[in-house]
């Protein structure tokens, strides 16, 4: 296994030109999972004991952190991120902070899940990073309150223990627990500024929401489907096409690079579980000059074997949302649509419910990950 790279200590002041120039980063291996604590799935950032400089929602803005050394405030500099003040100590005798003191934020993940990494980004903190940082994960069901949370009644299971971290830095920490979490305790220690948190897994759904539900998208990230693999990623990821809500603009879909070739773009799918699915949608919001030309679509039950087209190859118009009602209920775990040659979709909406099967399966890895 690749060793996951690490930095620690201060980055060089901000001398002018682009601020990333000499920003610390590397391809850490667990990025292709989704963002448990996307903003677009309901994530949020609950409480956090101090915010003096900069809010803590700031940690999951979905675009990097911005820098503008111009921007300044009655309480000093303004930063993109979550900042706390300078801690003290108890008297001059004693000026600095303890060991054990440190600054904290609770953390909702938009969807609960297991966490097989996360990135900890100090991007433009440069000499006001936190020494250390540590994370803890908690299962808790419903919507608990941060005084439920910070109660003393809830198991918080490490995550990431104490580590030094570098300014300006994407700081990568891999994860091997195999446990659902719905909420996230961040701790910098023993204060500072954190630019940006991804917390990046797969989603474990709740199985009786799921049932409640019926018929649901079975696709969808929210509800534990995933994209498995694509032929193109360079303009956007493919994961787009099954995020929350409709796209708002050309880059919150999946948009390939032009084909010289005589090929075609394709995504595959793996679904929560086995299903049937009796209703398609295929979205080019916002892709005009761009979209797709046609598109079919193809199933398979398990994850070898040949696939079945349920959706012939089909005209695609412009920013359109195409809806189809299959005339059968085919029975899936993975899916794969087709694009013809190149372009792009914003969504696409595979609704239908489990199999006896499929519902079986779910309940099982919810239990044995402890939810």
């Amino acid at each position: 296994m690749t060793e996951i790279p690490s930095f620690t200590g201060d980055a060089s002041p901000f001398g002018g030109g682009d601020p990333y120039a000499d920003y610390r980063t590397a391809d850490f291996p667990f990025t292709h999972h989704v963002d448990l604590a996307d903003r677009r799935l309901g994530a949020g950032v609950i409480a956090a004991n101090d915010e003096f400089f900069a809010e803590r929602e700031n940690l999951l803005v979905p675009e990097p952190a911005h820098f503008d050394p111009e921007r300044f405030g009655h309480k000093g500099k303004i930063m993109d991120g979550w900042e706390t003040r300078r801690r003290r100590g108890v008297s001059a005798e004693q000026p600095h902070p303890t060991d054990e003191d440190h600054d904290w934020a609770l953390v909702r993940l938009g969807a609960p899940g297991v966490v097989r990494g996360i990135v900890v980004d100090t991007a433009h903190f440069r000499g006001n990073y936190p020494q250390a940082v540590s994370v803890e994960g908690a299962s808790v069901p419903g919507s608990p309150s941060p005084e439920d949370l910070l109660s003393g009644d809830v198991k918080w299971t490490t995550l990431v223990p104490r580590t030094a971290v570098g300014g300006h830095a994407a700081n990568g920490f891999e994860v091997t627990l195999e446990q659902r979490f719905t909420h996230l305790r961040v701790n910098q220690h023993p204060d500072g500024g954190i630019a940006r948190l991804r917390v990046y897994g797969e989603v474990v759904p709740d199985p009786a929401w799921l049932t409640a539900c019926g018929t649901f998208d079975l696709v969808a990230l929210e509800n534990g489907g995933r994209v498995e693999d694509a032929s193109d990623r360079f303009y956007s990821p493919a994961t787009n096409t099954i995020q929350p809500g409709r796209s708002h603009k050309m880059d919150d879909g999946w948009e390939t690079r032009r084909r010289r070739d005589r090929g075609n773009d394709w995504i595959s799918y793996h679904l929560v579980e086995q299903a049937e699915i009796r209703a398609v949608e295929i979205d080019t919001a916002y892709l005009k000059g761009n979209s797709a030309g046609w598109a079919a679509l193809s199933v398979r039950d398990g994850d070898s074997g040949d696939w079945a087209e349920i959706l012939p190859r089909t005209r695609l118009q412009p920013d359109t949302n195409h809806r189809f009602v299959l005339a059968s209920a085919p029975r899936a775990s993975q899916v794969r649509i087709d694009i013809f040659p190149d372009g792009g979709i914003s969504r696409l909406r595979l609704f239908g419910s489990l199999t006896e099967q499929g519902a079986a399966s779910l309940a099982a890895r919810h239990h044995e990950l402890g939810g």
